[in-house]
């Protein structure tokens, strides 16, 4: 299984939650990018974020973040020295 465009678009979605607070959500606009509007609605039906349109992250939401953005980290971090 690869990454595709809409599996993409969804993590690029999650990303831009805050970890820092559970008080503080997402409003995707009706004018937002369609793929990222359909993003959403995918995560809502997924059981990701509370509403169709973003919302608060559930549990598990909260989990797919914490990952995604671990990776992002891992993936956007310069290489280590190689020796030899």
């Amino acid at each position: 299984m690869s990454f595709t465009p809409d599996l993409v678009a969804e993590l690029n979605t999650l990303i831009h939650f805050d970890l820092g607070s559970t008080q503080q959500g997402i409003k995707i606009h009706s004018n937002a990018d369609p793929a990222i509007i359909a993003a959403t609605r995918r995560l809502h039906a997924k059981g990701l974020v509370t509403l169709v349109d973003g919302g608060y992250l559930t549990s598990l939401g909260r989990d797919a973040v914490e990952h995604a953005q671990a990776a992002l980290t891992i993936l956007t971090s310069l290489p280590p020295p190689t020796t030899g």
